[in-house]
């Protein structure tokens, strides 16, 4: 990836989102999309002075918009538009959340069709520039007339107003700009409308939520290569031939991803070495095999779960790219036909849709997890491993019946992936009419979105755990015979977690592997090279 982001308004993609959000990389904007900026003005600035009445710049907004003023006073709506939305409520949005949402804004607007004044997109990367940020309110809109409230308050900062998270303070937003010698820029007709009335917020917290879900996918097939191990499964589950003809490209992707981690693992063996570990029926009626022939569903369907995961991020992804390189506000200004367009691209249709289909694909792979856990602290389905993964004892020594192991973090496991399953419930059917049964239909997008990451977040907690347990189980089981790939994901895990020997708390290892997921060192740790080389080249 490249370090400088150039934005033309139809390029930007989740990869530089994801970049720019951790504050990594610099922005730039094109001249071809500066040129576009400055002609959509130029028209918007000629249709003004014919006095026609053009929707949200010489009328009110809403339902107020058979009300008609004069050119003259079209700036100052525009600025009553930012205070009369600033009443968001709930956390604020973090800071990577802010990033993002100044660039996909900016991105949106360097379209060229919302006819702002330019400088309120260089605006809106001078803050991304200087690191100074808009603290926005997580909570207030409903995802059309886009994201009103939370957009208000990037817009406010960018006039002088609101407050700004500069160098760890949160402070006045003019204070701010003066210090960092940036005027409040004075807002023409549109300006306001243009930077609040569309879907970058939702956007932001959807193109995060989509990269951080690809990066579980890669975690749960690990994790499912280890609880494998740790369990002596069979390897044959994941071999190319069954899944080619199921060949749904996620799948595919999954199961081959777990065949690889398992290729020379001496504890998940191949189905003809499972059978060679039982002797030969020969005349006898009836025999009990040493080790099973086939796992239970949550190793054995891995793939089908994480595959719809693999398959639910292609095509969100897709749409996600294309809402961050659209002009999505209204009314849109068309500089080919000298001509202004009133419709409804503030709509966060496709937002909710992606985000309430990959909340679901998530949630699922956490509910796999959580089996696979079960499978291995559950001494009557572990195959031999020790009830809860506590450290081997004999029985006549002090320590035999102390110790409970990991049966606590799989209760805390079952809460926290219960927690990410109530989150599903779909919110785009869950319209409200707002704004005096103008905007009668409005699509939820920031709501599906935050839940989104919700749910990603709380599966990473479900991540730790697992790995956890099963770099526990593959110990008991012998390091030794762990495969290559797993190996070096046990290390790593190791090296913040030590085994669990006696009973203890063990927050403080969650919070340290969940450091290790969220930085992503596990992540990277569980590609292959050539992965890892590809995602360099990208």
């Amino acid at each position: 990836m490249t370090e400088r982001a150039v934005l033309d308004g139809r390029s930007l993609t989740i990869a530089q989102v994801v970049q720019i959000s951790r504050g990594e990389g610099q922005v730039g904007l094109s001249e071809a999309a500066a040129e576009r900026l400055r002609e959509s003005r130029s028209l918007k600035l000629d249709l003004i002075a014919t006095q026609q009445p053009i929707y949200g710049v010489t009328t009110g907004f809403g339902d107020s918009a058979n009300n008609q003023i004069s050119p003259a006073k079209a700036a100052e709506l525009q600025r009553n538009m930012i205070r009369y939305h600033l009443n968001g409520t709930g956390p604020a949005a973090t800071a990577e959340v802010a990033r993002a949402t100044l660039l996909i804004r900016a991105n949106c607007l360097a379209r060229g069709n919302s006819a702002v004044n330019p400088a309120i997109v260089d605006r809106l990367l001078d803050l991304l520039r200087h690191d100074a940020l808009p603290v926005i309110p997580e909570r207030g809109s409903v995802g059309a007339s886009g994201d009103l409230v939370p957009m208000c308050y990037v817009a406010a900062p960018l006039i002088g107003e609101g407050e700004l998270l500069y160098q760890g303070s949160v402070r006045p937003a003019a204070d701010v700009l003066a210090e960092l010698g940036l005027d409040p820029i004075v807002p023409e007709a549109k300006d306001g409308l243009a930077l609040i009335n569309g879907t970058s917020f939702s956007s932001a917290y959807a193109a995060l939520a989509i990269a951080r879900a690809e990066e579980l996918a890669v975690l749960a097939e690990t994790c499912t290569a280890l609880a494998s191990e740790g369990l002596n499964g069979n390897r044959s589950h994941f071999n190319a031939f069954i899944h080619e003809e199921k060949p749904h490209p996620g799948q595919i992707t999954s199961a081959r991803r777990v065949a690889e981690i398992l290729a020379d693992s001496g504890l998940a063996l191949e189905h003809s070495q499972v059978l060679g570990l039982s002797d030969a029926l020969e005349d006898r009626g009836y025999q009990r095999l040493t080790r099973t022939i086939q796992d239970r569903y949550s190793i054995r369907c891995a793939p089908h779960v994480i595959g719809v995961l693999r398959d639910t991020i292609d095509w969100a992804r897709r749409w996600i790219e294309i809402e961050i390189n659209s002009s999505n506000d209204n009314p849109l200004f068309d500089v080919a036909g000298g001509t202004v367009h009133s419709g409804g691209n503030f709509y966060g249709g496709h937002v909710v849709q992606a985000m309430d289909a990959l909340k679901v694909a998530v949630a699922n792979v956490a509910d796999l997890l959580d089996r696979q856990l079960e499978l291995l602290v559950d001494e009557k389905f572990n195959n031999g491993l020790t009830p809860n993964l506590i450290a081997p004892v004999q029985a006549d020594e002090w320590a035999a019946g102390l110790h409970h192991g990991f049966k606590g973090m799989q209760l805390a496991c079952s809460a926290i992936t219960a927690e990410a399953l109530k989150n599903t419930n779909p919110v785009s059917v869950f319209s409200r009419s707002t704004e005096a049964h103008n905007q009668d239909k409005v699509s939820m997008s920031p709501i599906a979105a935050r839940d989104a990451r919700t749910i990603v977040d709380l599966v990473q907690e479900v991540v730790a755990i697992h790995l956890l347990a099963a770099c526990q189980a593959v110990e008991i089981r012998g390091a030794g015979q762990l495969a290559t790939r797993s190996r070096a994901v046990h290390d790593l895990v190791r090296t913040v977690a030590p085994f669990v020997d006696t009973d203890r708390r063990m927050d403080v290892d969650i919070q340290a592997v969940l450091r290790l997921i969220r930085s992503g060192e596990l992540v990277d740790a569980a590609r292959s090279e050539e992965e890892r080389k590809e995602l360099a080249d990208a």
